[in-house]
This record gives C-alpha cells, sequence and structure tokens, in this order.
C-alpha cells in the first residue's frame, strides 16, 4: 500500500527537515504559506494536516495561521488538522480547536508524542474513509441493480422476485426514470426465461406508421420499401420475455392488433397470411394513467385488463426515504472510478441539497447530475453547485447536518412527500395521514415549495401471493 500523504504548513526550514525525519511511513509535503498549502491540498488530496499558527506574513501572529485553518478545512471539512503552537498560547490552541482542528500540539515539539497524535488522525481517516465505503456499498436487495433501504421498494422487488416464476403479464406503473426497465428485466432474468431472448421495445419512441413494422415485422413487398422479409419484436421474443415500455403511447388501431396477439398468441407479418404462434410473456410500463385514457377513449380497456394481471406501482425516489442520499453515494464511486478521480464524497451542503431535491427525473436525473459532478468536482469533495442543486440556508459548513432546525424541515418534507405519494397526490387523503387539515397542508406544500399534486386514480394493484 502507498504511504499515508502529511501535510506540513511550516515556514521553518529546520523544522521541516526535522518533521520529513520524524515521519518516515508518511509522505510529507512541506508548504510555507496558506497558498501553497491550498494549492498542495487540491493537488494532493493528503489524509492528515499539521499547522503552524505562526506562519507570514505573521510568523509573530496567529492571524495567517486560523486563516490558514478556516482555508484547509472549507476545502476539505474531513480534513484533520493538528495544529501547533508556541508556548503560552493555550487561548490559540482551544480557539482553533473550536474552529475544526482535531488536536494541538506545543512548541518546542514533542516528537514521540506529535507522531502519536498523528497517528490517531490517520486512524480516524481510514475509518471515516472506510465508512463512506461502506455506505457506498450497495444494500441487500432481491433484484441485482437495484439500490434501496427504503420499506416500500424493497417490497416492489420482493414482489418483482414472486412473479419472476410465472409468465402471466405484468404491467408496471412508474415515473420516468424510476427503473421500469430495471425491473423488467428483472422478471426476465428470475424467471425459467432467463436464457431466452429479453426484447424491449419503447412504444414512444417510433413513430406511429413505423411501430406496427417493429411489432409484427413484414414480408417482402409489404409496402414501399420492403425489400426482404422482417421478423419483429414480437417474433424475436419467441421464448422469452416482451418489454413493451411507454404503453401508454401506443396508437389506438396498433391496440386492437396487440389484443388479438395476447389473446390468442398468434400473429401475422405485415403483408403475410400465414399465422405464426410464439410464445411470449409481456410485461409493459407506463408513467401515463391508463384508467383515464380507458375513460377518454384513448386506451382500450380490455387490452388494460390483459396487460394488468398484476400491476407493480413504483415509488418516485422523492417518496423513498434515504435512498437518494445512498444512491448519490454509490453512483459518486462508480464514476469517479470510471473517469479516475479521488474524490471523497459529498460535502454537508450537498448532502443537504440531495436530501431536500425533489427529483422529478428520478434516479436517472440523479445518475446524470452525480455523473457530472464526478467529472467536474475541483476538489475531493462534490459540492451542491457541482450537482447543479441550490444549496439550502445553513447548509454551507461541517456543522450543518447538525441543526436541529434544518433536520426538522427535511424530516417535516419527507413526510409530507411520503403521504402524497401513500395518497396517489390525493392532498385530503394525504391531510387525513398526516393528522392535519387541508387547508394546513397547502400551507405546507406553499412553504416547503412542492407543486400542488394531481390526484391519481385509485390504485388497481393485486397482491401477488
Amino acid at each position: 500500500m502507498s504511504k499515508p500523504k502529511l501535510l506540513i504548513v511550516e515556514d521553518d526550514p529546520g523544522l521541516c527537515a526535522q518533521y520529513r525525519w520524524a515521519f518516515p511511513a508518511c509522505r510529507v509535503l512541506i508548504a510555507g504559506d496558506r497558498r501553497q498549502a491550498e494549492a498542495l491540498l487540491r493537488k494532493e488530496q493528503p489524509a492528515v494536516a499539521l499547522l503552524d499558527l505562526g506562519l507570514p506574513p505573521d510568523p509573530e501572529g496567529a492571524g495567517e495561521g486560523f486563516a490558514t485553518l478556516a482555508a484547509l478545512r472549507a476545502a476539505c471539512p474531513a480534513l484533520p488538522v493538528v495544529v501547533a503552537t508556541g508556548q503560552g498560547q493555550r487561548e490559540n490552541a482551544l480557539r482553533a480547536i473550536s474552529l475544526g482542528a482535531y488536536d494541538f500540539c506545543v512548541k518546542p515539539v514533542d516528537l514521540a508524542l506529535l507522531r502519536i497524535v498523528i497517528d490517531r488522525a490517520l486512524r480516524l481517516r481510514a475509518l471515516e474513509e472506510e465508512n463512506l465505503r461502506l455506505a457506498a456499498a450497495p444494500k441487500a436487495s432481491p433484484i441485482q441493480g437495484i439500490l434501496t433501504a427504503d420499506a416500500g421498494m424493497l417490497k416492489v422487488c420482493r414482489t418483482v422476485e414472486r412473479l419472476g416464476s410465472v409468465s402471466i403479464p405484468v404491467l408496471l406503473l412508474g415515473e420516468s426514470g424510476t427503473g421500469k426497465e430495471a425491473l423488467a428485466r428483472a422478471l426476465h432474468e428470475m424467471g425459467p426465461r432467463a436464457g431466452k431472448p429479453f426484447v424491449a421495445i419503447n412504444c414512444a419512441a417510433i413513430p406511429e406508421a413505423l411501430l406496427e413494422s417493429e411489432l409484427f415485422g413484414h414480408e417482402k413487398g409489404a409496402f414501399t420499401g420492403a425489400l426482404r422479409q422482417v421478423a419483429g419484436k414480437v417474433e424475436m421474443a419467441h421464448g422469452g420475455t416482451l418489454f413493451l415500455d411507454e404503453i401508454g403511447e401506443m396508437p389506438t388501431p396498433l391496440q386492437a392488433k396487440l389484443l388479438r396477439f395476447l389473446q390468442d398468441q398468434v400473429i401475422e407479418r405485415i403483408g403475410g397470411r400465414t399465422p405464426i404462434r410464439v410464445d411470449v410473456r409481456v410485461v409493459s410500463a407506463t408513467n401515463q394513467p391508463l384508467e383515464e385514457q380507458v375513460e377518454t377513449g384513448r386506451f382500450r380497456g380490455d387490452l388494460l385488463y390483459r396487460l394488468n394481471s398484476v400491476t407493480v406501482r413504483i415509488p418516485p425516489l422523492r417518496a423513498r426515504g434515504g435512498d437518494a442520499l445512498l444512491l448519490a453515494r454509490w453512483f459518486l464511486a462508480r464514476h469517479a472510478q470510471a473517469f479516475g478521480r479521488r474524490l471523497r464524497g459529498f460535502d454537508p451542503a450537498a448532502t443537504e441539497a440531495i436530501a431536500a431535491h425533489p427529483w422529478p427525473g428520478n434516479v436517472r436525473e440523479l445518475e446524470n447530475r452525480v455523473r457530472r459532478a464526478a467529472l467536474m468536482a475541483d476538489g475531493p469533495l462534490v459540492t451542491a453547485a457541482d450537482l447543479e442543486l441550490a444549496a439550502l440556508p445553513g447548509a454551507t459548513s461541517a456543522e450543518a447536518g447538525f441543526d436541529l432546525r434544518a433536520a426538522r424541515t427535511r424530516a417535516e418534507r419527507e413526510a409530507i412527500l411520503r403521504a402524497l405519494a401513500h395518497s396517489g397526490s390525493s392532498l385530503s387523503a394525504a391531510a387525513r395521514l398526516l393528522g392535519i387539515s387541508r387547508p394546513t397542508l397547502y400551507g405546507l406544500l406553499n412553504a416547503h415549495g412542492i407543486a400542488v399534486p394531481r390526484a391519481t386514480p385509485t390504485p388497481l394493484d393485486q397482491e401477488a401471493v
């Protein structure tokens, strides 16, 4: 293993030489002033710093030393900083501790004692980094690729695990970016069709004129440009699983042909007359309110009942408790490794911003923001600005995570979002769950900047037994 890096901020050449000799187990980095210390911190990312409070241009005072301590703490709040003070300067030592220094030593330095202090600081840093690695590690989930510690999402995973062994149609309902395709793949891979094809088609991404050909294929000469026989996605999925993403966008005329296939498991290519029997499990997904579309005639009711033998509703990221931070840490570890960046995590302001952001784009939005931050971050800690998120008031220092008022605000916001998610965005039902009146809920929505949601229909979920 490489030697841990020890940053020495000291302008006395004799002491610097002594420190180099005293710490053979460390890679010693020397900085003579604040500017050099900040540059080395950004470049080398040391594990521990030893800071002399008497630095130029004020070697007889402690003002420049305290300014350097503040700069190091702001750039890397997790960096343990040991300060060196002169005899009779106990008040400076206490002030340094109050400003976030890890420990202090008195000059002339007792090297044996200093080695013990630095060794303890190194051990503390190693434990903190190990905690970060453990926090970024995937949590137990029945489904590969799904990271969650949320009870609601774990229930979804267990439901998918049960449904994997049967071939009944499943409808996945959830907002864009919640992981519908990952769950569809899990339904395929956890069942007897795992060795067969998994074929996905996005009904919203293909022009209406081409979608029928994509699904059912065509014969040579069936239309202008049909120069050869082509098998459709349904036929390609024979023996396996067909995933129909954004099924709510399927044109009404094509819904009738899909319904006939679901009823008979038989298709005909465009321009063909020979029935083709296909054994396919159909998993569909949408973020559209299909029940409302049935009422308005945009979606066939008989097709909906064929597709939703079991409906699985996927909670949005904002309703998944602390999953946003859990996923953000995991994404950061993965993308930092991919980009060759040595990033240690998120600063307190970024942590607060991640917890408070509503994540309208769900997990997809979170990963995109973290990927960009992993590439663009200047320091060892990712900031709210790196994530292009607004920092919350009071979340700019290392002590922000202990602010009781902010913690209460976060808990209140999370409870409101959970109640809205549980009640299908019905304000009356959410108010009852929270034990408050509807006008009070309106006031809280305004106070927290939560848009007044549009109620969704009553769930048609069927429990998997």
